[in-house]
């Protein structure tokens, strides 16, 4: 049984390519072309194949809305985002949008039938530069949420008045302390989360939440 993939790229020369790779493969075959994100939106679930191999930024549509929208209604279809666009919002954004992987189109063909294979199988295949950007994107969170567990109850609770907009008067009045006592909170907020004002401060404890 072959894999049925899928295309969607509104570059002509780049899905002709991409289909020529993909029919010479005796596990593949390429199952549709669509070149506009509306005919991919009308037909795709219909036809649905194996995977799906999706340009983010097509002339008439997003690819990430497009994955979005069709996800739910193809649970047995594995979507694979391939686009020039490395930046970490469009990563993200196609992951949450249920996107199985990521691949940038300077990566050899041979790499995204590496990646249909991939895909097919469960895993979620990411070119190495993506690969990476999620990893740091991911090891910093992990830094914000340890140096947030630094803090002490007190210091927790003077950050999310902070972050409530209270001054720092309103936050002594309601914690029925001194102006000087929450001065001093908040000198020890910044120094454990290594943030040099309030804005950058609240920024991690929103992170966070």
């Amino acid at each position: 049984m072959k894999i049925r993939v899928a295309i969607v790229e509104d570059d002509k020369h780049y899905s002709q390519a991409l289909k020529s790779i993909i029919d010479f493969q005796e596990d593949m075959e390429c199952a549709a072309q669509f070149f506009n994100g509306k005919s991919a939106l009308q037909k795709l679930e219909d036809l649905e194949p194996d995977v799906v191999l999706m340009d983010i930024q097509l002339q008439d549509a997003s690819g990430i809305d497009i994955v979005s929208k069709l996800t739910e209604a193809m649970p047995g279809t594995s979507f694979i985002m391939c686009t020039s666009f490395e930046n970490d919002e469009k990563i993200f954004s196609a992951l949450r949008a249920g996107a199985s992987g990521y691949l940038v189109k300077g990566d050899p063909l041979d790499k995204i039938i590496q990646a249909i294979l991939e895909a097919h199988k469960g895993g979620a295949p990411m070119s190495f530069t993506i690969a990476k950007r999620v990893l740091q994107h991911f090891q910093e969170s992990k830094v914000q949420v340890q140096s947030l567990a630094l803090l002490t109850v007190t210091e927790k609770e003077v950050l999310e008045l902070l972050a409530q907009g209270l001054l720092y008067k309103e936050i002594a009045d309601k914690k029925n302390v001194t102006i000087d006592t929450i001065k001093k909170h908040i000198g020890n907020i910044y120094r454990k989360l290594q943030v040099s004002n309030k804005i950058e401060a609240i920024n991690k404890f929103n992170t966070k939440n």
